[in-house]
């Protein structure tokens, strides 16, 4: 029987949160996928940590005056499994449609540790998978906690083989790679609303907007695949909350390069709108069959690779603060999320990468839902 390529619409959400609101952040986003399922998208991708805003304040104030913003960014964080999720997932699997969000991640066995992370939600509700940033980026590093490679993974689902990076990750010539070995077809990039380096009075700002051009363009082009970026809105309620920290700080906001969102094809070039200075949903239908071709000239998973020669080993245990023993035993506490044959089924559907990559799992990787025992 003959292959037969899906061609879904895909849609990136480019707006802003209601400021470290959970609960309204999550009305919202729940809003924007009802919204893009009457659109008729098969997948909606949220920008980096959406639920409940990206910590902005850290790249234009001193850690000792945000004490305060990471106190209520702390307060408003998602647990992963937790009822704003089912929330999410609730509207998911009414809709039928898959659901990239980004999320700032709290756990129960600290209040002051949270991790960038990325949920990709099925359109049966269920959490096919959860990725924690690897390497929070530059002043990230005073919010978030390095994540692991348990969520370095191809989702086989009905609009394709799905993977998902965030921001700066997208920089990481193997990360991206390890997901291009499994046969990733559609890749989700999620970025801020702005990134400031410097005082754009002075000149040489770090160009979001240009960097995320360069980059899905790179691995849309590298991997032959389409990459849907979704960046988030600066809107005037964020810069109003962000007033205490004074004016140099919202006029650093004000005057910095934008994020954009948009839909890159196999040729790195967009096959979308681009949104960058208003708020809305943008839509791409995508065709897989147009990734073959492409491949004839570069396959670099495939017949343009030399695995006699380079060869990438990517750990995907789950990282853990402790572990019991018990009789001499290490002793690994019950799964509280995603079952094991999912990620069975995931590495078996990784063979097409003709030992382009090999995942060393740890028995801690295999979870339920997607969700991470604390």
């Amino acid at each position: 029987m003959a292959v037969s390529y899906p061609a879904p619409r895909v849609a990136a959400v480019h707006a802003a949160p209601v400021f470290l609101d959970l609960e309204r952040s999550v009305e919202k986003a729940c809003a924007l996928i009802e919204e893009a399922a009457r659109g008729g998208a098969a997948l909606v991708a949220f920008p980096e940590s959406y639920l409940p805003a990206f910590p902005l304040w850290s790249a234009v104030a001193a850690p000792i005056h945000t004490h305060d913003f990471f106190r209520r960014l702390a307060a408003n964080a998602m647990r992963v499994p937790g009822p704003e999720l089912d929330r999410v997932a609730k509207v998911a699997r009414a809709r039928g449609v898959l659901v990239s969000m980004g999320l700032t991640e709290s756990t129960a066995t600290s209040v002051g540790t949270l991790w960038n992370s990325n949920l990709l939600i099925g359109p049966d509700g269920s959490v096919l998978n959860h990725h924690r940033k690897l390497v929070p980026t530059f002043y990230e590093k005073l919010t978030w906690a390095p994540g692991d490679g348990a969520g370095l993974r191809v989702v086989e689902s009905d609009a394709g083989r799905l993977g998902m990076l965030i921001c700066g990750e997208n920089t990481n010539p193997l990360a991206r790679y390890s997901l291009a070995a499994q046969g990733e077809q559609i890749h989700v990039s999620s970025y801020p609303p702005t990134w400031p380096t410097r005082d754009p009075a002075e000149g040489g700002n770090y160009d979001l907007e240009a960097a995320i051009r360069l980059r899905a363009g790179a691995h849309a082009f590298e991997a032959k695949l389409f990459n849907v970026v979704a960046s988030g809105y600066l809107d005037a309620a964020t810069l109003d909350e962000l007033a205490p920290l004074g004016a140099d700080a919202r006029r650093v906001l004000e005057e910095s390069p934008r994020g954009v969102s948009m839909v890159v094809g196999p040729a790195g070039a967009p096959v979308s709108e681009v949104l960058r200075d208003e708020e809305g949903i943008l839509y791409a239908d995508v065709d897989l069959a147009d990734c073959i071709e492409p491949k004839q000239f570069h396959d670099i998973t495939g017949g343009y690779n030399r695995f006699d020669i380079f060869r990438l080993t990517v750990d995907r245990t789950a990282q853990r603060p402790v572990a019991f023993t018990a009789d001499g035993m290490a002793a690994a506490e019950p799964p509280a999320g995603r079952a094991a044959p999912l990620l069975d089924a995931l590495d078996a559907g990784a063979d097409g990468a003709n030992g382009a990559v090999a995942a060393a799992d740890g028995g801690g990787a295999r979870e339920a839902s997607g969700s991470r025992p604390t």
